[in-house]
């Protein structure tokens, strides 16, 4: 279904999470078998900075998986300094205006680390020692107002026909967990231009944004600041949950351990 937006509306949508892994293609049939999607785009342009990596659609959201292919890529230090177990590494924001964020990123102290200007395509990306936690992308794609019209980090047109609903139907929560979750939080808040919400208790919270919200949890003892998890809406959890376990993947309190990061069915 056809999901535009009137041409004046701003919008901010969490549209793709990026985990770095150690290898690519156990990481991607885990993810194919486990949550019945597929790969809807391999980027060749990737390679230029060291990369191979994989785009799955998770309904009109998007999970890509990259691997290092030499040694001195940002990717290969990334799983250098959290004992090449890979992890989370960016939550890409589709946005109305990436260049106006930019500079409002700026005037908060966060750095540009890299930019883009391609075809239709502006892409930001955020210094993620400054956002903490992850690096976050600010990006248009000409066209993008529609769902499922062209997105570049899928191939620009075309990624629909990789589009599998039979088991998942798209991405719910994404989690970060920090040391100080509350601070953590509401940086991101006045990075992104929304509302933190502070949980009852006090101890963590949530933003609010389109296809997705974000959760801000306390680090387990021991544990780094970063991406904790992945919720995703399924059809039926606990099948997923058998799957996973079929596959001699670990499986902890209805959580897989896939990527580096937890991946929590959520019954839809």
């Amino acid at each position: 279904m056809s999901q535009d937006l009137a041409p004046a509306t701003p919008y901010l949508r969490l549209r793709q999470i990026c985990l770095v892994a150690p290898r690519l293609d156990a990481v991607v049939a885990d993810l194919e078998a486990v949550f019945g999607v597929q790969v809807a785009w391999r980027d060749p342009q990737v390679a230029a900075f060291g990369l191979e990596n994989a785009v799955l659609p998770f309904g009109p959201a998007f999970v890509e998986v990259v691997a290092p292919l030499t040694p001195n890529c940002a990717a290969a230090r990334f799983l250098a300094r959290n004992g090449g177990q890979g992890g989370g590494y960016m939550a890409i924001f589709n946005c109305d205006d990436p260049r106006r964020r930019q500079a409002h990123a700026a005037s908060l102290g966060v750095s540009t680390v890299a930019e883009l200007e391609q075809d239709g395509f502006t892409a930001v990306q955020l210094h993620p020692r400054d956002c903490r936690a992850a690096m976050i992308e600010f990006d248009r794609t000409e066209g993008e107002r529609d769902l499922n019209g062209p997105y570049h980090a899928a191939g620009g047109t075309g990624w629909t026909r990789a589009v599998r609903t039979e088991v998942t139907l798209g991405l719910r929560t994404l989690v970060l967990q920090s040391a100080e979750p509350v601070p953590l939080g509401r940086h991101w808040a006045a990075l992104l231009e929304r509302p933190f919400e502070p949980d009852a208790d006090g101890a963590g919270g949530c933003i609010g944004v389109d296809l997705c919200r974000l959760q801000f949890v306390a680090a387990p003892p021991g544990t780094a600041e970063g991406i904790a998890a992945l919720q995703v809406a399924v059809r039926d959890a606990d099948a997923v949950l058998a799957r996973a376990r079929a596959r001699g993947l670990g499986v902890t309190d209805q959580a897989i351990r896939m990527g580096g990061i937890r991946f929590e069915p959520i019954n839809a």
